[in-house]
């Protein structure tokens, strides 16, 4: 009995420690997978569809864009200028400035079921008569759910102007911001209409 005391004793002392090794080795194991991207997944795969759109601009290829736009794409471009996905492949191939480049970052998507909204920032680099130029602005990119991906049905650019600076910079107008929409056509209409009031009726300006 006093060997058979001393022999669970003995092997009691050997087994505890292992038995708590293996209790914690699991929860140590796991703990490297808390870590986590701050970007979400969505932004994450837009940036990847907003890359491809880049890349077949700046590589000039024509089927590399056919895969982004989808067959009811328009595009809305910063001057205005309103383009149709054919419109869009042909511009491509007779494109003269050869050192067109652009740039496009995502900053917000919004998933609404099949349709996605995808906000961000871009740069494009070309020329402006014999001066290159950067054309800094946002846009907004609207997809669809195909079949094997997404497509963009519709995008919109808007400029980012610089206000002047210096001490003969003109007064800043009133900003628009508060107001729920801007439509540049009223405001060109309106324009229209008032430089067609006879001349007696205007004030100069001082």
């Amino acid at each position: 009995m006093v060997h058979i005391t001393r022999f669970v004793a003995g092997f009691s002392l050997l087994f505890l420690p292992c038995c708590i090794v293996l209790a914690q080795s699991p929860a140590s194991a796991a703990s490297p997978s808390a870590v986590t991207s701050t970007e979400s997944p969505e932004i994450h795969e837009f940036q990847k569809i907003e890359d491809d759109w880049s890349e077949a601009i700046n590589q000039r290829d024509q089927f590399g864009l056919e895969l982004v736009l989808s067959s009811l794409f328009m595009d809305v471009s910063a001057a205005g200028d309103i383009t149709t996905r054919n419109q869009q492949l042909a511009q491509l191939i007779t494109l003269e400035d050869k050192t067109l480049h652009i740039e496009q970052r995502v900053i917000t998507v919004r998933m609404l079921g099949d349709i996605a909204v995808a906000n961000g920032t871009y740069v494009l680099h070309h020329k402006a008569g014999s001066a290159q130029v950067d054309e800094k602005g946002v846009f907004t990119h609207i997809f669809e759910r195909a079949r094997d991906g997404w497509l963009c049905i519709n995008s919109q650019r808007t400029v980012l102007r610089e206000d002047p600076s210096g001490k003969n910079a003109k007064p800043k107008k009133p900003s628009s911001a508060g107001l729920s929409f801007h439509i540049p056509l009223f405001t060109k209409s309106t324009k229209a209409a008032s430089s067609t009031t006879p001349a007696s009726s205007s004030t100069p300006s001082k």
